[in-house]
């Protein structure tokens, strides 16, 4: 297990755990070890429900970021079948960052589009840690297209820093290939639901997030610039993400009160990475409810139901 820095202390109690058990292993200690072990244990999960029960938003941006969280890959091996990945955009090559292909969800024929991070050094830079290159945005929009002509829901799981701001990406056209995504999006005539199961930064984060329902796991973070960068903005010191991130309302319950998102998915105690196979269930429980609520919606209703909820958003009553 890989401890944030303010989950120390529970490292602590949960290493003196398994010293203790380590103990009894090797039928060292005259005392009760296990009967030790297990009060450490309560007092530790009693601890842990406490630290996530009140995470500052600075906080939750650190367990979305957690390299033990389920990435993409993660999620489409436990919740889809028969999934066949497609690769390139036919104009300048493939990018690994985003995964996509056709599969099936609940037996159903869908596209399957998202982030993939990575889970290790060797893979985080086989995928450039999730930033996508405008030749992933471009893939992407080749397979809404081919989702819409065969009536096949596009499901999204979006979790990356943002687009990548390379020299290469900029020359080939970042900016435009993400306008072109998502409003790609806001065309194709059949059910889009997202899921931020991780980050969602910047337009590279909305170009596959302008959906007819997005959902967020409970401790992952959406966001118009991640909190260092906005810091380093508006207080030219970096160290000051804390407050960035408590101004920028990134976390999921903050956007739920803003009618940003639709649903939050709940976590177990500990973040997703304490639990992978419950998250990654959770979220497959969510995809069906949403896709149920989309199912029987003619083309052109789905297209007037997401352009709605984004034209919607922002807006505010003036005083009489």
């Amino acid at each position: 297990m890989v401890y944030l820095d303010f989950e120390k202390p529970l490292a602590d109690i949960e290493a003196k755990a398994e010293e203790l058990r380590a103990m009894a292993r090797k039928g060292e200690g005259a005392v009760d070890v296990e009967k030790e072990a297990a009060a450490l244990d309560a007092k530790a999960q009693q601890m842990l429900g406490e630290l996530y029960a009140s995470l500052t938003p600075w906080r939750k941006t650190l367990v979305a970021r957690h390299a033990d969280r389920p990435h993409c890959s993660d999620y489409v091996q436990a919740l889809f079948t028969e999934f066949t990945p497609l690769a390139g955009d036919r104009a300048f090559g493939d990018d690994h960052a985003v995964m996509a292909g056709l599969a099936r969800f609940n037996e159903m024929p869908c596209m399957v589009i998202g982030h993939e991070k990575g889970n290790d050094t060797k893979s985080r830079i086989h995928h450039n840690f999730g930033m996508a290159r405008p030749e992933g945005y471009r893939k992407a929009i080749r397979l809404m297209d081919m989702a819409h002509r065969f009536g096949l829901p596009v499901i999204t799981l979006v979790d990356t820093p943002g687009a990548y701001p390379g020299k290469g990406a900029e020359e080939r056209g970042q900016s435009e290939a993400i306008a072109r995504c998502t409003m790609k999006c806001l065309e194709i005539g059949v059910p889009l639901v997202s899921v931020i199961i991780g980050e969602g930064g910047s337009g590279g984060a909305v170009a596959f997030a302008t959906a007819n329902r997005i959902a967020m796991l409970e401790h992952s973070i959406y966001s118009v610039i991640s909190p260092e960068g906005c810091a380093s903005i508006l207080w030219k010191d970096a160290e000051k993400m804390r407050d960035a991130a408590e101004a920028l309302r990134l976390t999921a319950q903050d956007l739920k009160k803003l009618d940003v998102i639709d649903r939050i998915i709940p976590e177990p105690i500990g973040g997703a990475q304490r639990d992978p196979a419950a998250a990654i269930a959770a979220v497959g429980v969510e995809i069906g409810a949403m896709l149920a609520e989309l199912s029987g919606m003619k083309p052109a209703d789905l297209i007037r139901d997401r352009r709605e909820k984004f034209r919607a958003m922002g807006a505010h009553a003036l005083a009489a």
